[in-house]
């Protein structure tokens, strides 16, 4: 039996990530939220979601830790973690983009 390598690429975790992404409706929270923090309300406003479907994304976003929440009072505030937003303009890309460390997703910011 030949021993395992390491895959540099990590194709479970990249698998996870990418499902968590798979969503039109993470995919837009995810680009929210490179505009800041914002908490449940705040998405579901701006998003046009409802509070409980936007619960449910926000904990599949955060499962994959891609996001981190802070608690203020009886409010929660959501973020994306550090390093998954990045300027990707050294690489030639003139956006933001999120690295997931297996790739690069470019997200077209509004």
């Amino acid at each position: 039996m030949k021993p395992k390598t390491h895959d540099p690429l990590e194709p479970q975790r990249c698998a996870e990530l990418l499902c968590a992404l798979a969503s039109p409706e993470r995919l837009r929270i995810v680009r929210l939220l490179a505009n800041g923090e914002r908490n449940v309300g705040e998405i579901t406003g701006a998003l046009e979601i409802p509070p409980l479907n936007v619960s449910h994304h926000l904990s599949a976003l955060k499962q994959a830790n891609l996001i981190e929440a802070r608690k203020q009072g009886r409010f929660v505030f959501y973020s994306l973690c550090e390093g998954v937003l990045k300027e990707a303009s050294e690489a030639g890309i003139p956006r933001e983009a999120l690295d997931l460390g297996c790739c690069e997703l470019i997200i077209p910011m509004l």
